[in-house]
């Protein structure tokens, strides 16, 4: 069975996430593809900095 880690479900929800937003928000192709990439990115970055954020705080 597939067990995937915390990250790789993050980013697995920051992809489709991403897709639909960019779809939904935006009217050109081109456009919608730039903003999936930011979303992904903000989706992607800010997990990371919070997680990060979370460490040093329990420490």
């Amino acid at each position: 069975m597939l067990h995937p880690s915390h990250f790789a479900s993050v980013v697995l929800f920051a992809f489709f996430a991403s897709i639909v937003f960019g779809i939904t928000q935006r009217e050109t192709p081109r456009r919608m593809v730039r903003y999936g990439i930011y979303c992904f990115v903000l989706f992607v970055g800010s997990a990371v900095a919070l997680s990060w954020a979370m460490y040093l705080i329990a420490r």
